[in-house]
């Protein structure tokens, strides 16, 4: 599904409403957020050379506050780029297994950019609700860096530009990722019962090592995201979308309990 794109009117956000909505992104707020900083980075910051990443992140909220992440190329070859966790934060919002992510992004046009929404505790506890990259126009990347598993998800809908859906089943046994209303992939692996962790969403500039670095003449790029909210869903009532409530059923271990057996 293409959408007006930078320079054109901006869909509108849409934020649902109902009483499992634990998480309503509100990008400006100091008590949801941290800009400029995560533990995810070495020292916490700024810089991550060793991921292959040329960013190096600040708090200036003009990078991040209005919900546009963005990256502009310093003097040194490195970039200021935009980054909220909540880790940190007064609230420290945590996903915990079970929950589900709805979220609509904006993807970057610019090579080099390398846009995420991913998890974050003490040294791991990834997942990628997902990761672009503009050198492969129509490829989606998502990971479940906990039990492992990924997949690399080619879409006609997915564009430098295009705006897109996304929705993330953190599941105990099955961690299934949406895009655009369809269920694009599960990796019967999900999070076990007791995982939790922080939110990180920004956008970083890759260094060249896996994906191309910014040409000479980019100074600038930047990726929207125009909502994000967290649902969870009450303790054994039913999942949106039941395709999804039979996937962790299925994946569910011989006592209920969602673990997957060895």
């Amino acid at each position: 599904m293409h959408e007006p794109t930078a320079g054109g009117p901006v869909p509108p956000p849409r934020i649902p409403s109902g009483p499992d909505v634990v998480f309503a992104a509100d990008f400006s707020s100091r008590r949801q957020w941290v800009a400029g900083r995560s533990w995810a980075y070495p020292d916490g910051g700024p810089e991550n050379r060793d991921d292959d990443k040329l960013d190096h992140l600040v708090a200036d909220p003009d990078y991040s506050r209005a919900g546009v992440f963005r990256a502009t190329r310093r003097p040194d070859g490195l970039w200021n780029t935009g980054l909220l966790t909540t880790e940190g934060s007064d609230e420290g919002f945590m996903l915990r297994a079970g929950d589900i992510l709805e979220t609509r992004v904006r993807l970057p046009r610019e090579t080099g950019a390398w846009p995420a929404i991913w998890t974050w505790r003490d040294g791991g506890q990834e997942i990628d609700v997902f990761e672009y990259h503009p050198d492969n126009p129509d490829l989606l990347e998502f990971s479940n860096h906990v039990r492992g598993g990924g997949r690399y998800v080619h879409r006609q809908d997915v564009s430098p530009g295009a705006w897109i859906d996304l929705r993330t089943e953190f599941g105990a046994g099955s961690v299934v990722w949406w895009v655009n209303g369809e269920r694009v992939y599960a990796d019967h692996r999900g999070t076990g019962r007791s995982w939790h962790a922080y939110l990180i969403v920004n956008l970083s500039v890759c260094a060249g090592r896996w994906h191309p670095a910014p040409g000479p003449r980019t100074t600038t790029m930047s990726y929207e995201v125009s909502r994000l909210v967290v649902r969870r869903p009450s303790q054994g009532g039913p999942l949106p979308h039941g395709r999804a409530a039979t996937e962790n059923r299925e994946t569910a271990g011989a006592d209920g309990t969602g673990e997957r057996s060895a």
